[in-house]
Formats: structure tokens, C-alpha cells, sequence
């Protein structure tokens, strides 16, 4: 069975506050063996200091952006960013947030999601002794669905994939390609329970010990699709504009040299 619940009890997180110790006296006693804490990546960044005047979001947006992806203005003028951010997610204006945030103020991603994962599992290891695995998420659209849901971006003692390739399904065929991204599913549903505005910023999912490892697994990083696999890694307009420019130029090359 599978439970899943997030406490009250953890205050307004500030920059260099003990997220460790926070959480710890949320919990309590609370928490077992095999537990999987899904932590919002909004505290992990303020706790960070990650936080920003909002003045400064577009140059954020412009500084955190290794690839545009696509760009489009609304009639109203609204300019909106889909970009490859420093950690490798694809995500509106690289994920830099201005919900549940101090008036006046954006938050930018954790410098480092796996990082601060695996620091907030080692940090309840040890002083709870208690073997748990850690999940920092925050919230993506996903292409071609309307709405948003909470996905993986850090992860520390917790098996991000479930690996049922060779395996075969309940009428016995083989599984080929089968790989649950268990980490963006336990995400997803501990956003059920903490809700985008009740002030619940981390949950516990238990019922999976069977995911919970070592802190060296591999991190949320290995979820994100290699450039090589990746086949929507531009915009519709974006394409057609880099196709045209494309045959332009190759155009210009085939043309017979000017005799003159």
C-alpha cells in the first residue's frame, strides 16, 4: 500500500536556514526505513539564497539559458520563453518562479538539485537513523498536454527509473522499452498532498522501499534525454525558420560562380 502525506510545521524558509533540521522537527519520530521524502525545490532555492529582485527576471531567464528552445509574444505583448536551462531541463523561462515568493522578489532553480538531494538525505541519515531517499521537484508543463504537474529535478537515495525492460507484462509478452520514471511519478503525487498553496512544502511517500539505495545512485540528471535522442529540440516556427535558412544558404553555394 501506499502512503502519502505531507505535515504542517515547517515555517517561512529564509536564506541559510538548517533545511535538514527543519525537517527533521516536522516529522518528528515520524519517518522509517524506506521512506521518500519529496521536497519542493522553492524551499531548497530560498534556504539557497537563490532569490532575486523581480526586476531582474528576464536577464535571469537570459543568464540561466544555454538553449532557446522557442519564444513567443502574445497579442498582449507577453514574452514567453521555452529554454534548456544549466541543468539540463527544458521549461518555461528556465524555471525561474515568481509564485509563493516574497512580494517584489523570483526564485531561480537550486544551483544544484542532486546536490542539495543528497545533502538532505545524508543529513537525515544521519542524525535520524533512518535510511531514507531524498526527491527535490518542481513544478513543468509537458509538451503537448495542456496544465502542469511536479516532476524530479533532484534526487539523492532514491532509483529514478524502474527498469522492467526484459521483463514481461501480465499476458506474458516481453517488455522492450519499459521504464517507469518512478522519481517524476512519486513527484507528481506528493504534489496531491501538499498542494500549491496550503504552505506543505515536503512530503513522505512510503510503500516504495523497494526504490530507496545508496546515496551515490545516479541523480534526476539521468532523466533528462541526451541531445541525440532528443527529436523535438526546436520549436515548430523555430525549425521552419532553421530549414529556410538552411536551404538559402545551401542554395547560395550551388550557384555557378559569376564569370565576370
Amino acid at each position: 500500500m501506499l502512503e502519502i502525506w505531507a505535515p504542517d510545521g515547517i515555517p517561512e524558509v529564509h536564506a541559510g536556514d538548517d533545511l535538514v533540521a527543519l525537517i527533521a522537527d516536522a516529522f518528528g519520530d515520524g519517518l522509517r526505513d524506506g521512506d521518500i521524502l519529496v521536497v519542493t525545490s522553492k524551499i531548497v532555492s530560498k534556504a539557497e539564497g537563490r532569490m532575486i529582485r523581480a526586476e531582474d527576471r528576464e536577464d535571469a531567464i537570459t543568464s540561466e539559458t544555454v538553449r532557446l528552445v522557442a519564444e513567443r509574444t502574445s497579442p498582449s505583448g507577453h514574452r514567453t520563453r521555452i529554454v534548456e536551462n544549466r541543468l539540463g531541463i527544458v521549461a518555461a523561462a528556465a524555471g525561474v518562479d515568481a509564485s509563493n515568493t516574497p512580494e517584489g522578489t523570483v526564485l531561480l532553480l537550486p544551483a544544484d538539485p542532486d546536490a542539495s538531494a543528497r545533502a538532505i538525505a545524508a543529513g537525515l541519515r544521519a542524525g535520524l537513523e533512518v535510511e531514507v531517499g531524498v526527491l527535490v521537484s518542481d513544478t513543468l508543463g509537458r509538451a503537448w498536454r495542456e496544465g502542469q504537474t511536479d516532476a524530479a529535478i533532484g534526487a539523492a537515495g532514491v532509483r529514478v527509473f524502474e527498469d522492467l525492460r526484459g521483463s514481461t507484462d501480465a499476458e506474458g509478452r516481453p517488455l522492450a522499452v519499459t521504464m517507469p520514471c518512478v522519481a517524476d511519478e512519486l513527484a507528481a503525487a506528493a504534489d496531491l498532498a501538499k498542494g500549491k498553496t496550503s504552505r506543505r512544502p515536503v512530503a513522505v511517500v512510503r510503500g516504495r522501499a523497494d526504490l530507496v539505495g545508496p546515496l551515490d545512485l545516479p541523480g534526476a540528471r539521468a532523466i533528462v534525454r541526451p541531445a541525440e535522442t532528443d527529436m523535438f529540440r526546436q520549436g515548430a516556427d523555430e525549425a521552419f525558420a532553421a530549414g529556410r535558412a538552411a536551404g538559402y544558404a545551401a542554395g547560395l553555394a550551388a550557384r555557378p560562380a559569376d564569370p565576370r
